[in-house]
């Protein structure tokens, strides 16, 4: 089965992981693309291979879990050769969090809004409890331009409360619950979930940022995640695969992340990878902040 080639340019760099405002470093982050491109090709051609001893359908989507989980090992692994990041966020660093599943009562939080810490150069203010100062750069501009998309939604869909849930639409016609948006009280005890954990684990939550107007995205129960990962495998599984169910599999890999870490790098691979195989020369273009589209705006607005 041919594939088409895949490089660096397939994977634009997210923005979550430019967190300076040095060009140079900056450029250092996006050689990231490098390593996904050099992974993605080496999956493409185990999932061709697979696919063309694949029987059925459902072989077809066993194949693919098969290449998923290959990927999983994968950014483990990196993480593993490549350490702890510099600075104070390598004190949090556990390569086993890599490979390890989100189980049930340790929802991932992604904060959005306001993030003092992805600022270069920003300094801890205990009295507000946020971290102030600093230079803008990539990572801390689009956490406010997403914190301020998850209000307007919150406004357009007419939720008064502080919880916002995300409604994903099957192929099958079921409606699952994917993601939840937390404001107000909803976000707030998030934070102090977050703390908890981090004492728990022996590490120090002095200064995590807990103050200001926060705006998380929850993941969904273990699950519904599982019933979202299953339907995304089953609809790339099509042997006459659409680019529109192309699209409707990307979102619902964003929506069903697996691990505690690593799962945005791992399900932007996947998602190319599979792209190459199955659609070779028509493969729709990875936004650059392709997760924060699909934890943020819904389904129907999620693709540019």
């Amino acid at each position: 089965m041919p594939t088409a080639p895949i490089t660096p340019g397939d994977f634009p760099t997210s923005p979550l992981a430019l967190r300076f405002a040095d060009p140079a470093r900056q450029a250092k982050a996006r050689a990231f693309a490098s390593e996904q491109a050099a992974a993605a090709t080496e999956a493409a051609d185990l999932l061709a291979q697979l696919w063309d001893n694949a029987p059925g359908r459902p072989a077809r989507a066993a194949a693919l879990a098969a290449v998923h989980e290959r990927l999983v090992d994968w950014r483990y692994r990196l993480a593993v050769a490549m350490g702890p990041p510099p600075g104070p966020a390598g004190a949090f660093f556990n390569p086993e969090r890599f490979r390890t599943p989100i189980r049930e009562g340790d929802t991932n939080f992604d904060r959005l809004g306001e993030v003092g810490r992805l600022r270069e150069g920003a300094e801890w203010d205990q009295a507000t409890r946020t971290y102030t100062g600093g230079r803008a750069t990539p990572a801390s501009e689009a956490m406010l331009r997403y914190g301020r998309l998850a209000e307007r939604r919150f406004a357009a869909e007419g939720v008064e409360g502080d919880t916002l849930q995300n409604w994903v639409l099957l192929p099958d016609g079921r409606r699952i619950a994917g993601n939840r948006l937390l404001r107000g009280e909803a976000a707030y005890r998030a934070d102090a979930e977050l703390v908890a954990r981090y004492a728990a684990r022996g590490l120090d939550a002095s200064r995590i940022e807990t103050g200001g107007r926060p705006v998380y995205s929850a993941t969904p129960t273990p699950r519904d995640s599982a019933v979202l990962h299953s339907a995304a495998l089953d609809l790339l599984a099509r042997p006459h695969l659409t680019v529109e169910d192309y699209l409707s599999a990307r979102y619902l890999l964003f929506q069903a992340p697996q691990n505690k870490k690593g799962s945005d790098a791992v399900t932007r691979t996947f998602i190319v990878t599979v792209g190459a195989v199955a659609l070779p020369g028509a493969v729709p273009v990875l936004p650059e902040d392709v997760d924060l589209r699909c934890y943020v705006l819904g389904q129907s607005l999620c693709h540019p």
